[in-house]
């Protein structure tokens, strides 16, 4: 069954948010896409559960698409993000969703979470766990494995490329902006087993001065050449301060997952999806989960044998592990109107 996917955005004083819909009437569920993602990154899985009965939902974020941008760095803190997305639950006329992250967007799923759990039914998200401190260098390199970033050589493990953005962040963007559409493809890659347990590429950003884009063939698993095109589209209109911003903002993420602290324990149901292939947001053999499981009262765990972009690369999977959940916690707002 193919239900039209729609254009929409939703306007106020402080933010603009472009969205796409799937899904007229049901229970709110909103995905949240990541770095240096979009509202598109979704599309496998709007239809999916706009068809289902859910009021499928997927903003571009600020500083990406047709969503508002901004000129400094501080306006990508979490606190701004988080409001968005609240701001955009009110102008659906929802008290409540359920909300689904990946990347950066599962941060702020996360974010909303500990911020504003009245406004979940419960949350879902890929690759990146729950760190209640805060998504902070400070708060991830503890968590590294030392068994594959000796400490000697790599300080900062695979968190590397973040201190980068810290310290160089003019370069980071310019080396991103040289040729977007090689960006693009050299980004969209599926996972690749020949890297588990060696250290991933983000670990050397800083002693080879940025990152080498190489012009690679698109890996087709991951991205149609349409998607290809809109991704390039929207980011050499765009540039890539404001989704570069999203990583200078790590004291001020941390103060604000801080003054929520009497809510780091989260009781809303949470699923948590794992990518067996994600060599930086690697979280089975690492101690990168343990935050979450240590913190989250109501947890289910679900693994795919997927790279990074495991929306993209295992749809049916990721849509088939969301649906059971939402069967099994949500009965009652399954096909909800």
């Amino acid at each position: 069954m193919t239900i039209p996917v729609f254009e929409n955005a939703t306007k106020s004083s402080r933010h603009t948010s472009f969205y796409l819909s799937a899904g007229e009437r049901g229970t709110p569920i909103i995905f949240v896409h990541g770095w240096p993602e979009l509202s598109i990154s979704w599309h496998q899985q709007l239809q999916v559960f706009g068809a289902l009965g859910f009021r499928a939902i997927a903003p571009d974020m600020r500083g990406y698409g047709r969503s508002s941008f901004y000129n400094r760095h501080e306006d990508y803190a979490q606190e701004h993000v988080v409001a968005d997305m609240i701001e955009l639950l009110d102008a659906l006329g929802e008290q409540k969703a359920i909300w689904v992250g990946h990347d950066w967007g599962a941060v702020t799923v996360w974010s909303i979470a500990q911020h504003h759990p009245e406004r979940c039914h419960g949350v879902a998200n890929l690759c990146v766990p729950y760190i209640p401190e805060g998504f902070a260098p400070a708060k991830l390199i503890p968590l590294a494995d030392r068994s594959i970033y000796p400490e000697a050589q790599f300080p900062a493990a695979q968190w590397d490329y973040q201190l980068y953005y810290e310290e160089s962040f003019a370069a980071a963007q310019a080396g991103f902006e040289a040729d977007v559409r090689a960006t693009v493809k050299a980004l969209y890659r599926a996972g690749d087993p020949a890297g588990k347990g060696k250290p991933a590429g983000t670990a050397f950003v800083r002693a080879n001065k940025g990152r080498t884009i190489p012009d690679m063939p698109r890996d087709e698993r991951i991205i149609t050449k349409e998607d290809e095109n809109r991704y390039t589209a929207a980011l050499q209109r765009s540039g890539f301060f404001g989704a570069g911003s999203w990583y200078m903002n790590a004291d001020a993420n941390i103060a604000f997952a801080q003054r929520a602290r009497d809510n780091w324990r989260l009781t809303l149901p949470a699923l948590f999806m794992h990518a067996t292939l994600d060599h930086v947001c690697e979280s089975i053999d690492s101690r990168l989960a343990e935050p979450m499981r240590k913190h989250c009262a109501s947890l289910s765990e679900v693994t795919v044998t997927s790279g990074h972009w495991m929306a993209q690369e295992k749809p049916g999977e990721v849509n088939a592990a969301l649906a059971s959940w939402l069967a099994v916690r949500f009965p009652k707002l399954w096909l909800a109107s």
